[in-house]
């Protein structure tokens, strides 16, 4: 389930609103709603939603990122009941849901840069082939940049610490900017799809 508008969701106290002020050619205007590029909105949004769902998050039946909703759940009746309680919450909140980018009932689904289902959990390829198709990054900005995004990935990607460490180093104050010829960069290859995480069906016997 994903939030409409994101952050425009969320009102701005009147005493914040000339934080916010923006001025052109007609005259100034100040944001009612948060915008989508303040530097804390994300953690704003954040708070809010894990406030709203904290009993299904304890539950453990439910996974909020930002404005992503992902309920899970045993049984269909289960699901049922909790894109209910979702839509109950949302409804005296005044949280809009976008039902063209809902998807309920699936098995399968890709979520937040991994492809998930009941039995594993795989990293979305597209997403990788996007940021493989950029420039190896030429400065220490780019290179936080890339690090960033290849340590969202580092439980797929073996021996993560060791191909990293050269280009952790390069980040560092006092130290020239110079690519390695060879290690690190290679994790731009292959290697970013090295590991799947499979779960476990504890009603089995294991050895």
């Amino acid at each position: 389930m994903d939030c409409m508008k994101g952050f425009h969701q969320n009102g701005v106290k009147p005493n914040s609103m000339k934080l916010l002020r923006i001025i052109f050619h007609m005259g100034t205007y100040e944001y009612t709603r948060m915008p989508f590029d303040i530097k804390d909105a994300p953690a704003h949004f954040q708070r809010r939603m894990v406030t709203i769902f904290q009993e299904e998050i304890l539950e453990c039946r439910m996974i909020v990122y930002i404005d992503d909703i992902i309920i899970y759940s045993e049984t269909l009746e289960d699901h049922v009941q909790y894109i209910d309680r979702v839509l109950t919450k949302s409804t005296p909140r005044n949280l809009k849901i976008s039902l063209k980018k809902c998807n309920f009932g699936q098995q399968k689904l890709l979520a937040i840069g991994h492809k998930v289902s009941g039995l594993r959990l795989e990293i979305d390829q597209n997403t990788v082939a996007a940021v493989l198709k950029n420039p190896v990054p030429r400065n220490i900005k780019g290179m936080k940049h890339f690090l960033g995004f290849a340590s969202y990935y580092r439980n797929h990607i073996k021996t993560f610490a060791h191909i990293t460490s050269s280009l952790y180093k390069l980040c560092s104050k006092d130290v020239v900017f110079k690519l390695p010829r060879k290690g690190g960069m290679h994790m731009k290859g292959s290697n970013m799809n090295s590991q799947i995480y499979l779960t476990l069906n504890y009603l089995s016997s294991y050895i």
